[in-house]
């Protein structure tokens, strides 16, 4: 039986992964041609082309395909069990991660986020870029992102799911609303007020699928791109939006509105990460998610929270 390089290994589960030479080259701290090189080897050994290159980047045969799960497991164990010699150690490397939020995200994670970065990884940096869910699992693949965090469930065998937690959702109204003055309001008085309510590429559509079931899209006032504009709309407005309450708690701690319960229970958001297979993170993006996982994968009262603008 000829013998098998462990290092190929590693170059066939991360081309699979990711489907493309520039990001496994770069993960692997390698030029491009040692991964073609790789791939040849691979190639050779397996007697498959295993790689076709389409408009979408590198596409696995059938053979890759029954290769990946045995290998990726195989790599996972061992990665697993001896650890990499330059694991990343947060309080005195540096790193600058790049990271894919909605606005929802920007407004009640990423505070959370940078606190807890300050205290433990002084010298970590982050990009912040807008969540577009189209295209969120190819960039992540390509290596533009090391991580995003979405409420869509998106399916793929290149990259992992992480739940974080689950929202229910509310109303949200001005704290002085002519009409909504209780905690609660009906059915009846929901359908009578006119609604504001978003759209947009971060996939967060279940307020609008909540109003739709009920018939009440027709008394949407106006559509905007983004959540965060929503408590200054409100708070000149007698609209009324639906919401994930964890947002609206973030809101209303620094904005002059009132939380009420809906007449009906619309099914949780479960709120998730998405990150690349462990064995194809480098070692300072395996310490993120971790790191963001711990942090946010638990709820915390706006209360908690470090200081706003707005506040």
């Amino acid at each position: 039986m000829r013998s098998f390089d462990l290092n190929l290994a590693r170059v066939f589960v991360l081309l699979y992964e990711t489907g493309s030479v520039t990001a496994t080259a770069e993960t692997l701290h390698v030029t491009q041609p040692t991964v073609s090189y790789s791939l040849g080897k691979l190639r050779r050994h397996f007697g498959d082309e295993l790689f076709r290159r389409t408009g979408r980047g590198l596409t696995p045969t059938a053979g890759a395909r029954r290769l990946y799960e045995p290998l990726q497991h195989a790599l996972a164990e061992i990665d697993g069990t001896v650890r990499q010699a330059d694991d990343f150690d947060p309080e005195t490397m540096s790193g600058r991660f790049t990271i894919a939020l909605s606005d929802l995200g920007e407004t009640s994670l990423l505070p959370r986020l940078l606190a807890k970065a300050r205290e433990r990884a002084p010298r970590v940096s982050f990009t912040i870029q807008p969540l577009d869910v189209a295209d969120a699992e190819g960039r992540l693949r390509r290596g533009e992102l090391d991580a995003f965090v979405a409420t869509p469930v998106l399916s793929s065998h290149r990259t992992v799911r992480i739940p974080l937690f689950q929202e229910r959702y509310v109303g949200m109204v001005s704290a002085d609303h002519p009409r909504v003055t209780g905690d609660s309001i009906s059915l009846e008085a929901l359908a009578a007020e006119q609604h504001a309510t978003v759209h947009g590429p971060s996939g967060h559509a279940a307020p609008r699928t909540v109003l739709a079931a009920h018939g009440l899209l027709d008394r949407v006032a106006v559509e905007a791109t983004r959540f965060s504009m929503l408590p200054y709309l409100l708070e000149q407005t007698d609209l009324i939006a639906v919401i994930p309450e964890y947002v609206g708690e973030v809101f209303t701690a620094s904005h002059r509105l009132r939380l009420v319960r809906l007449p009906f229970e619309a099914e949780p958001v479960e709120v998730a990460l998405y990150a690349r297979h462990e064995a194809s993170r480098s070692p300072s993006q395996r310490w993120l998610v971790q790191f963001m996982t711990e942090v946010l994968g638990k709820r915390v009262s706006p209360a908690q929270l470090p200081p706003s603008a707005d506040r």
